[in-house]
């Protein structure tokens, strides 16, 4: 008997099986024999003791003072240790990111899962997958379209699966996400900002994603949300997403924001 697609899968049976998928294949796991931080700032070596027995849970303020941290010496091992309970975390709102979840994403892309051996990226790619799925077909997700396309772009390095994805689904719920994502984003859109804070510093990856997100918007969202009829603002700010200097900021229909 095969195994289904798990693009043919309900979405909601389809995020459940990721989450077990992530489970059997991180089981054991733990952090590297020498790896330690810092005392005053991660925490003490009770708790770092706790990242070198596998499958243990840890409890929420630990979970979150791991996976923040910027400075192990060995991220991918501590990131596969955590793996399985910060993904469930993330999925049903016990672990929050108060400054973006892009700041998870970037928990994601320190720990390198890309060049994990393959069917550990792959766990990894169906649950960013699976998520982004079940979020945009899920009404009220736990967390907002807007934030989880933070995330899996920052953990991924790339916009382009997640916004075709987006482009495929179509109708009630994915338009309402998407007229939400665009009254949280055209602020900074306008302003040629990427509307997350970017962990990467390179200013030409900024500006690359930036430039795909916005060239996406002015393509498929006028259509699809004046089908739903989000108010002419929105739309007007949309439009403006596609002009350059003078010619958006001398537009009628400018809001007057000022940068």
């Amino acid at each position: 008997m095969t195994n289904p697609d798990p693009d043919q899968l309900p979405a909601r049976l389809r995020l459940a099986a990721a989450l077990d998928g992530l489970a059997a294949t991180f089981v054991g796991m733990t952090a590297h024999p020498d790896e330690h931080n810092c005392v005053c700032h991660w925490g003490g070596p009770e708790e770092l003791a706790q990242l070198k027995v596998p499958d243990a849970e840890l409890d929420p303020d630990l979970l979150r003072r791991t996976w923040q941290a910027p400075d192990w010496d060995d991220h991918a091992s501590v990131l596969r240790r955590i793996l399985p309970q910060f993904a469930r975390g993330l999925v049903d709102g016990s672990v929050t990111a108060l400054s973006g979840y892009e700041e998870a994403g970037g928990s994601f892309a320190l720990g390198h899962w890309q060049q994990w051996p393959a069917e550990q990226a792959e766990a990894v790619r169906e649950f960013l997958d699976a998520w982004w799925v079940q979020t945009l077909t899920d009404p009220d997700p736990v967390v907002p379209a807007y934030e989880v396309l933070a995330l899996v772009e920052v953990a991924s390095g790339t916009l382009t699966p997640w916004l075709s994805t987006w482009e495929t689904l179509t109708g009630h719920p994915a338009d309402d996400h998407l007229a939400e994502a665009v009254a949280k984003w055209e602020y900074d859109l306008l302003g040629d900002e990427l509307p997350w804070a970017y962990w990467r510093s390179e200013e030409e990856a900024i500006e690359e994603a930036r430039t795909e997100l916005t060239t996406w918007l002015v393509r498929n969202a006028p259509a699809r949300l004046g089908a739903h009829g989000v108010p002419d603002e929105l739309l007007h700010r949309i439009r403006l997403f596609g002009l350059k200097g003078a010619d958006r900021w001398e537009d009628p229909d400018w809001p007057g924001y000022r940068y």
